[in-house]
Order: C-alpha cells, then sequence, then structure tokens
C-alpha cells in the first residue's frame, strides 16, 4: 500500500475528490469545478477544452453538454474522455481517464431545470460547434426559440449529461524542488477494485 496520509488519506478516491474540491471552492477566484476535458476524433488526433464538472458520484464524474456538439460527438465515438482539474490557489490537480456513458433522465432534467432561463432558450438555440453567421443571427435564434417555447423550455433532446466512469484517477500536490506527490487509483473497470500507487515527480 502507498504510503498516503494527509490530504491524500482515505480509501474511496471520489470523498478525496470531492474533499479537494470543497477546498477550492473556498479559495479559487473563479469556477473551482472547471475541468480541461479531453476527447479523441474519429482520425485520434486529441481536442481539449474547458467545461464545468456538476457532480461526482459515488462512482463517477458527470458534465452537462450539448450531444451534438464536437466533444459530444467525440465521447459518442470513442465511449471514453479523459480530463484534468487544476487549482492554482492549492497547487493541487486531479487527472481522471474512464469509460463515458450519457444522463439523459431525471438528473438531467432537474439539472436542466436549475439554469437559468437565459441559459435553457442558449441550449435551445445554439448549434454547438456548428459554424456561425454571426452573433445577429444567433440572437435571432434564441428570439425565434424564446417566442416557441416560452418561459418554461423543457430539457432538448440533443443536450443532457455525460457521466465518465473513472479507471484511473491521480491526485498530484506541489512539492519542494519539483518533488511533487502523485498518487495513481487504477483499475482494469469501472466497479472493480482499485490498484494504488505512488508515482514519480
Amino acid at each position: 500500500m502507498a504510503d498516503r496520509s494527509g490530504i491524500f488519506a482515505g480509501e474511496d478516491p471520489f470523498q478525496i475528490a470531492r474533499d479537494w474540491l470543497a477546498e477550492a471552492e473556498k479559495t479559487e477566484p473563479n469556477d473551482p469545478n472547471a475541468i480541461a476535458l479531453a476527447t479523441v476524433d474519429a482520425d485520434g488526433l486529441p481536442n481539449a477544452r474547458m467545461v464545468l464538472l456538476k457532480e461526482i458520484e459515488a462512482d463517477a464524474f458527470v458534465f452537462f453538454t450539448n450531444y451534438g456538439s464536437a466533444k459530444g460527438r467525440e465521447i459518442e465515438g470513442s465511449g471514453k474522455a479523459a480530463f484534468v482539474m487544476h487549482w492554482k490557489s492549492l497547487r493541487r490537480q486531479i487527472r481522471v481517464r474512464g469509460i463515458t456513458t450519457r444522463e439523459e433522465g431525471a438528473q438531467a432534467d432537474e439539472y436542466f431545470s436549475s439554469r437559468s432561463l437565459k441559459s435553457r432558450l442558449g441550449a435551445w438555440a445554439s448549434r454547438q460547434s456548428e459554424p456561425l453567421a454571426s452573433r445577429t443571427a444567433l440572437m435571432a435564434e434564441v428570439a425565434k426559440i424564446t417566442a416557441t417555447h416560452g418561459t418554461a423550455p423543457k430539457r432538448p433532446p440533443f443536450w443532457g449529461g455525460i457521466r465518465i466512469h473513472p479507471v484511473e484517477i491521480e491526485f498530484w500536490a506541489d512539492g519542494a524542488f519539483r518533488l511533487h506527490d502523485r498518487f495513481r487509483w487504477k483499475r482494469d473497470t469501472p466497479g472493480a477494485s482499485w490498484n494504488i500507487d505512488r508515482l514519480n515527480p
């Protein structure tokens, strides 16, 4: 067993992640739940962008998106994704790699309903990642959607959650002289038991 203690202690990596995020919420000036999400296209070319992590579940990480977006299509094609969550104020990061599934049920409906009205209308109006003629054209589409869906738009069928079931989670913390602390939790498949290793900086 790796010599874990302090901020790395515990037998549940998801709880450690929750604890680190809760700590970051006290110090990060903006979006402590921001993650750099990585996917690959049909040619294997990597893609990365910032999204907001919305939930750390008992055995998965969840964010929401337009399924027709570049990331949505790439995740659908590969069934896999990775992300890194980095906090400058704490000098820590969490890296995750895993298998993806969609969340298109009550949880997605509930989260969509919790968003501001403008965000919900925007989700309907935006053909995310597709070419756009102008901002004027986008705002015209928002006006059209507002007239169609009113003040209580339901969740679009092309919009919902992505759940990442990790097979690897790495917790990293800054160390003196760049001798950082790194602990990797690894398993063969989601739901299997974890193997934990301390990694060289």
